[in-house]
């Protein structure tokens, strides 16, 4: 079973409707995740949405019956760490910040992968972007902890390097096998941080509302995020990810009855423009598939047909 590129016309199209479905179930995910926090606070429900998400993409994917290379296994492990770290910084800078100034510090991870990157037209969306989060978070209303600002960067730093790897390792495994390694990898970690911490605080309810969430987020949002930088270029993709500012508006009017400021109304503004624009410019050329890496044994495969 091999990996077949999607048509070059609507590859970019693709790719950005699985990105904008994945920013849509991480809000939802968030927001469903603020009754749990009380029981066992923001960093247990991480640790509890990675620890299903391991059990869950293991028992879908079934990696003991692909192959990997010891430098794809390499790179999983490292999505793996990233993921981990993404999830639980995040987590500690909103303890001491406002969750919109640690939203706008974090951005700066995918931004910064879509400046770097970006070729003609897209450096200039990704600004467009940058200026659209600014409007959207308004960083400069109030005087930020030092702590939160540097876990929101590490924050920041683990998001770009998690786009990054989630691009290579999707290259070179089929379907999400490369999650079922990388999750357990985050899970892991976690465990290592915070586990000893929330373990005790489980029972029967907590860990079926965690099952619930865990397919919220990440194990929906983080496939679809896979399958989407087969499709994007990083730096379409990360200029997309600055969207999510905006749904989490959205989601926020609609279930909090939080009312946007003009500042933000802007930035929304801002942020679609430029999500239009990296959507038309950031398809990705595509990628010869990896005929050792991430196939179901000689005997399967000769069964299947391509994807």
């Amino acid at each position: 079973m091999s990996s077949t590129p999607a048509p070059a016309a609507t590859s970019a199209s693709v790719g950005s409707l699985m990105a904008f479905a994945a920013m849509g179930c991480v809000q939802l995910g968030l927001a469903a995740s603020i009754g749990l926090a009380g029981t066992l606070g923001s960093e247990g429900v991480a640790w509890l949405r990675l620890a299903w998400a391991a059990v869950i993409l293991v028992a879908i994917a079934r990696p003991w019956r692909m192959r990997f290379t010891r430098a794809t296994l390499g790179v999983c492990a490292l999505l793996g760490l990233a993921t981990a770290g993404m999830t639980l910084a995040f987590m500690k800078a909103v303890e001491t910040i406002p969750l919109g100034t640690a939203s706008a510090l974090e951005f700066m991870g995918p931004l910064a992968v879509a400046i770097v990157q970006g070729r003609g037209a897209g450096r200039w969306w990704a600004l467009v972007a940058a200026a659209g989060v600014l409007g959207l978070t308004e960083p400069w209303h109030g005087a930020a902890d030092l702590a939160g600002v540097l876990f929101a960067l590490a924050g920041a730093g683990c998001w770009a390097l998690y786009v990054l790897l989630t691009q290579r390792a999707g290259d070179a495994v089929d379907g999400i096998g490369a999650l079922a390694i990388s999750m357990p990898v985050a899970a892991l970690a976690a465990t290592l941080v915070v586990g000893p911490e929330v373990i005790g605080r489980m029972d029967v309810q907590v860990l079926a509302i965690g099952l619930a969430l865990a397919l919220l987020l990440p194990v929906i949002p983080f496939s679809l995020e896979l399958l989407a930088l087969r499709r994007l270029t990083t730096a379409a993709f990360g200029t997309l990810m600055c969207l999510e500012p905006a749904i989490a508006m959205v989601v926020g009017l609609i279930f909090l009855h939080q009312v946007p400021r003009p500042a933000a109304i802007a930035g929304i503004v801002l942020v679609i423009v430029a999500g239009i624009g990296a959507t038309r410019t950031g398809r990705r050329d595509p990628v010869k598939p990896v005929p050792t890496i991430g196939h179901a044994p000689p005997a399967v495969a000769a069964a299947q047909s391509p994807r």
